[in-house]
């Protein structure tokens, strides 16, 4: 009986895991539809993001779907700057690592874009102005 007692908190984790396991699948099964068809595309713990038909548009995962969170249409792109997530306005310095945020800049407006990893988001960074500058 004592020895029951013992391994049932280690059954209780196996099972949480196991559940967070699946809802991991089912979100990635979800960002892959979502996703069919786009130019670019990522899926990180800040949300999804997709380039597709010269739009940007960005989203977070609630409730079993994606909720849209923002559109930029890429061909108004001026500019994109690299910011710290919660910092304000600061800019990002070239070695940072982590938590950013992307700073759309064109036809007159300005949209964030939340990525968890600052080199991924360095490399949108390029991608994004080659794609506004095709488009011209």
């Amino acid at each position: 009986m004592l020895h029951g007692l013992l391994w049932f908190p280690l059954l209780l984790v196996f099972v949480l895991l196991a559940a967070l396991g699946w809802l991991e699948r089912r979100r990635q099964n979800l960002f892959r539809s979502w996703s069919q068809g786009s130019e670019l595309a990522k899926l990180d713990g800040c949300g999804a993001a997709r380039v597709k038909d010269g739009h940007l548009t960005w989203s977070s995962f609630s409730a079993g779907k994606f909720e849209q969170q923002g559109q930029f249409e890429i061909k108004t792109l001026e500019m994109v700057e690299l910011m710290a997530l919660s910092s304000g306005e600061a800019p990002l310095a070239s070695e940072s690592q982590g938590r950013c945020r992307l700073r759309l800049v064109g036809g007159g407006r300005q949209m964030d874009v939340p990525f968890s990893d600052a080199d991924r988001a360095r490399g949108w960074i390029d991608q994004l102005m080659s794609t506004a500058r095709c488009d011209l």
